[in-house]
C-alpha cells in the first residue's frame, strides 16, 4: 500500500494496462448512447477495473465506468461502432460477462441466477467451514496422531479444489490476459501452502536429511479458503440490503391494472400491456400503475413516496395521478398520460439506479489504486520470503512461505473497493426514501461543502400557484381579445400563464373552453421576459411591464396609475399588448410556502448565504423577501442575470447551489454546483439539476447537505479503514513483528481479518440508513 502511494505520487499520469479509452474525435462528434448494463463474474475492486479497462478499450466505447458495489456498468457507446455483443464478447475473453438482453424476461432471469449463486456461495462456505474446523483442531492439537498429514491432505482438498475452485479459475482467466484480481492472491496463497504442504507429505527426508522438520499447511489453506468464502458470503448479503432503496421504489408498481373499454366492460391487463389513453380503474386499497389525469369519481391518494409526507391528497375531476402512489377509499377512473419509462416512478427508479452506479470524485484515486495493488502486493510478497531466506537463519525458508502466504491473504482490495461505492449506494437510497432525488455521486459529494444558495421566487419559495386577483381591460373589447390571450398563454408553461388560462377558462361560462383555442395562432418563447404570438398578421405581446416597454409601447397614465395600485400591494404585473396599445393588464398574487421562512433560517443558522434572484417586480420581490428574512434579494433579473450572478459568487470561491423550476432557471441551475430542482417544476429543470426535491419543501434542502456531510463521513471513515487495515496489516504478516516479539501471523488469522475488512466496510456504509 506504501508503495501504491509512492508510485501515484510520483507518476501523475500512469499509464495502467488497458487503461486508455479509445475515442478519436470522429467517434466522439457521431452520436452516442448511454446504458446501463449488469456485470457478472466480479469478484472484488481489481476485477471491476480490469472489466472498465477491457471496456474502454472497445473502438467505439465513447466511455465505460464499472461499479464494484452494484456490479454495473455504465457504458457510452456509439452504436454504429461497437454493438452490446462485442462489449459483452470482450468481458468474456477475460472472464467477465456482460448482461445485454434488456427484456422484463431478462432480468427476472438475472435475478434467478443471482439467487441460485448466492445458494451455491451459501453452500460452498458452509461445506468448506465444516471441513474446516476437524482440519483446524487436527493440525493445531493432534499433529502427532497417526497419519495426521494424510487426514489433513483428506480434508483440505476438496475445500481448496472444490469448493474455491472459483478463485482457481478466476486466477487463470487472469493470468491469461496478463492480469490480476483477488483470486490471483488468494490462489496463490492457499495454491502455495497446499503444494508445500504435499511435498512435505511424501517427502518429509527431503528436509530431515537437512536437520530441519517438514511442517505442513493444510490447515492454513482450508481455513483460509473457508474464511474467505465466509467473507464474501457476508459481504454478498450487505451489498443486497444497500440497494433496498431500488427494490422498494420497483415495488410500488403494480403488476396488472383494471382497464376500461370502449364499451364499458373491464378487463385486467399486465401493466407492460398499457398504452396512453387507455382509461384506467383504480378501486380501493389498489396501486395506481401509470401517470395519468382523473376523468370521473374521486378519492383520496397517498403521494408520500414524492411527497414525503403521510397526508394523504384529495383527487378529484381534473387532477393527475401518479404511478406507484396508493388509493385509499374511494375508486376512481383516470386516462394514462404517461406509461412505462416516461412515468415519474420510472424517473425516478432510473435516476437512483444512475446515481448508484455513478462514481465521487475520490473514487478516481482509489480505481487507480486498485489497478495496481495487486501486482504490487505480489511483488511485496516475494521480497518478504526473499528477505526471510536471506537473513532467517535456519528455518528462514519455511517461516519466509509462511510470510508470503500471509501477505497474499490479508492484502485483499475488497475493502478499499467498496468504501466509497457502498456509502454513495446507502447514500443516495436514503435521500429517494426522503423525497430527494440525486443524480449522480459527484453532486452528492459536493452538497456538503455548500455556502450560498440562490433561491427563485416563484414555484420555490412561494406555492408556485397564483391566482388572478383582477383582469382590467384598456379601452380594449374583452370578447374580441381574449380568445388571443388564451391561445397565447395556453402554449405556455410558466405557472403565470396557468393561472391566466385558468381565470380566462372559469370565467367563460357561456362557451366551451375549447372555442377560446385559435389553432391558428404562432407562439413564440423569450424565457424569462414574455411570449410573443401573431395572429392575422398581428403581433400580440404578454410580459412583465420591462418586456413590453422593449416592445416601445407606449404606457398612458390610467395604465400607470393601475400599475402602481397594484405594485403597491406586491402584486405580480402582467401586460397584454398589440404591436401599437396595451389592451390588458393582469394582477396576480401568491402564497409563500409555510416552511420556507423556517427552511431559509435554517439554512442562514448552518452558516449559508441565502439570496433571492427573482423576475418579478421591485415591490413584490422585496415583500417577499421580508417575510421570510432574506437580506440579499435581486428583482426583474432575466435567466442571464441569474447565471452571471452565480458566476460572480463562484469567482468569490463560493460553493453555490441554485435552487428552481421553471425553464428561466434551466441554465442557472446547470451553471451552479449543485443544481436543486423543484419536483413539480418544468422537466427541463429538472433535467439541468444535480438534484430533485420531490414535495417542494424548501426544509429538504438542509435535509440534503446534512444526508451529503454524514456520506461524506462514511467514506472517509470507510477509506481510513480499508488503507489502515492494509498498511498496518501487510507489513505485520511480511514478519515486521518478529525480530521484536518473536510474533508471527497465521494465515488463518489473515483470511479471518480480510474477511472481516470488507464486511466491516460494508455494515458501516448500511449505518447511515439508521443516522438521524
Amino acid at each position: 500500500m506504501v508503495l501504491c502511494f509512492f508510485y501515484l505520487n510520483y507518476n501523475p499520469s500512469p499509464k495502467f494496462y488497458n487503461e486508455t479509452p479509445i475515442h478519436s474525435p470522429e467517434i466522439c462528434s457521431m452520436e452516442t448512447i448511454k446504458k446501463h448494463f449488469p456485470v457478472m463474474n466480479l469478484s472484488c475492486a481489481s476485477c471491476a477495473s480490469s472489466s472498465q479497462n477491457i471496456l474502454n478499450q472497445q473502438e467505439g466505447v465513447v466511455n465505460a465506468s464499472v461499479n464494484y458495489a452494484n456490479a454495473d456498468a455504465e457504458i457510452e457507446y456509439n452504436p454504429t461502432v461497437i454493438k452490446p455483443e462485442q462489449l459483452k464478447a470482450a468481458l468474456q475473453s477475460i472472464g467477465y460477462d456482460l448482461m445485454i438482453d434488456e427484456s422484463e424476461e431478462a432480468k427476472e432471469n438475472l435475478e434467478e441466477i443471482q439467487k441460485n449463486k448466492s445458494i451455491q456461495l451459501k453452500k460452498r462456505t458452509f461445506w468448506a467451514i465444516g471441513l474446516s474446523v476437524p482440519l483446524m483442531i487436527i493440525g493445531m492439537f493432534f499433529m502427532n496422531i497417526p497419519y495426521a498429514n494424510y487426514i489433513m491432505w483428506i480434508l483440505a482438498t476438496p475445500i481448496v479444489f472444490v469448493f474455491g475452485k472459483q478463485f482457481f479459475i478466476g486466477a487463470w482467466n487472469q493470468l491469461k490476459n496478463k492480469s490480476s484480481n483477488m483470486d490471483t492472491l488468494v490462489a496463490m496463497s492457499t495454491g502455495i501452502a497446499y503444494l508445500f504442504s504435499v511435498f512435505n507429505t511424501l517427502f518429509p527426508e527431503f528436509w530431515h536429511a537437512r536437520g530441519l522438520h517438514p511442517h505442513v499447511y493444510f490447515e492454513s489453506a482450508g481455513v483460509v479458503i473457508a474464511f474467505v468464502l465466509l467473507g464474501k458470503f457476508l459481504e454478498e448479503r450487505a451489498k443486497g440490503n444497500t440497494s433496498s432503496a431500488i427494490k422498494k421504489l420497483i415495488g410500488m408498481q403494480p403488476k396488472t391494472v383494471w382497464v376500461i373499454n370502449e364499451n364499458g366492460t373491464q378487463n385486467e391487463m399486465p401493466i407492460a400491456s398499457i398504452q396512453t389513453g387507455n382509461i384506467i380503474l383504480v378501486k380501493p386499497g389498489e396501486k395506481i400503475a401509470v401517470d395519468g389525469k382523473v376523468i370521473s369519481g374521486n378519492s383520496f391518494v397517498n403521494e408520500s413516496m414524492i411527497s414525503g409526507e403521510p397526508i394523504a391528497v384529495e383527487k378529484k375531476l381534473g387532477d393527475t395521478v401518479f404511478a406507484g402512489t396508493l388509493n385509499q377509499k374511494g375508486s376512481f377512473q383516470f386516462e394514462a398520460i404517461k406509461v412505462g419509462s416516461d412515468t415519474l416512478l420510472s424517473q425516478i427508479i432510473k435516476m437512483v439506479q444512475d446515481a448508484q452506479g455513478s462514481k465521487a470524485p475520490v473514487q478516481k484515486l482509489v480505481d487507480k489504486i486498485a489497478s495496481i495493488f495487486v501486482p504490487v502486493v505480489v511483488i511485496i510478497s516475494i521480497l518478504t520470503l526473499i528477505s526471510w531466506i536471506i537473513f532467517g537463519g535456519q528455518n528462514g525458508f519455511t517461516q519466509g512461505l509462511l510470510s508470503m502466504i500471509t501477505v497474499l491473504v490479508i492484502a485483499c482490495p475488497c475493502a478499499l473497493g467498496l468504501a466509497t461505492p457502498t456509502a454513495i449506494m446507502v447514500g443516495v437510497g436514503k435521500g429517494a426514501e426522503l423525497g430527494i432525488l440525486i443524480k449522480d455521486a459527484e453532486s452528492l459529494e459536493l452538497a456538503q461543502k455548500i455556502n450560498a444558495v440562490v433561491l427563485d421566487k416563484t414555484g420555490t419559495i412561494t406555492e408556485g400557484k397564483p391566482v388572478v386577483n383582477e383582469m382590467k381591460w384598456f379601452n380594449a373589447d374583452p370578447e374580441k381579445f381574449k380568445s388571443i390571450l388564451y391561445s397565447i398563454e395556453k402554449q405556455s408553461e410558466h405557472p403565470l400563464a396557468e393561472a391566466i388560462v385558468h381565470h380566462l377558462a372559469s370565467n367563460n361560462l357561456n362557451h366551451r373552453n375549447d372555442n377560446l383555442f385559435l389553432k391558428e395562432i404562432q407562439v413564440e418563447n423569450e424565457s424569462g421576459k414574455g411570449i410573443r404570438g401573431i395572429y392575422e398578421n398581428e403581433k400580440y405581446f404578454i410580459g412583465n411591464p420591462k418586456f413590453i416597454q422593449q416592445q416601445n409601447i407606449l404606457m398612458n397614465d390610467e395604465i400607470q396609475n393601475w400599475m402602481g395600485n397594484k405594485l403597491n400591494q406586491a402584486r405580480t404585473l402582467i401586460l397584454f399588448s398589440n404591436s401599437n396599445e396595451i389592451l390588458a393588464g393582469i394582477s396576480i398574487s401568491d402564497s409563500i410556502k409555510n416552511s420556507s421562512k423556517q427552511a431559509i433560517q435554517k439554512l442562514q443558522n448552518s452558516g449559508i448565504e441565502v439570496y433571492m434572484q427573482t423576475g418579478d417586480n421591485e415591490s413584490t420581490a422585496k415583500s417577499v423577501a421580508e417575510q421570510v428574512d432574506i437580506k440579499h434579494f435581486r428583482a426583474g433579473v432575466l435567466p442571464e442575470d441569474k447565471v452571471n450572478f452565480i458566476k460572480e459568487l463562484q469567482s468569490q470561491g463560493k460553493i453555490v447551489a441554485m435552487v428552481g423550476d421553471g425553464i428561466n432557471d434551466s441554465a442557472a441551475l446547470a451553471q451552479s454546483n449543485v443544481g436543486i430542482a423543484m419536483g413539480k417544476g418544468s422537466d427541463i429543470a429538472i433535467e439541468s439539476a444535480k438534484m430533485t426535491i420531490l414535495s417542494n419543501d424548501l426544509l429538504k434542502i438542509s435535509e440534503a447537505i446534512k444526508l451529503s456531510k454524514q456520506t461524506v463521513s462514511t467514506i472517509k471513515q470507510n477509506l481510513f479503514w480499508a488503507f489502515i487495515y492494509n498498511v498496518i496489516g501487510i507489513p505485520i504478516a511480511a514478519g515486521l513483528l518478529y525480530p521484536i516479539n518473536g510474533f508471527l501471523l497465521n494465515p488463518m488469522l489473515a483470511g479471518a481479518a480480510m474477511a472481516l475488512s470488507s464486511v466491516s466496510v460494508v455494515s458501516n456504509s448500511l449505518r447511515l440508513k439508521w443516522r438521524n
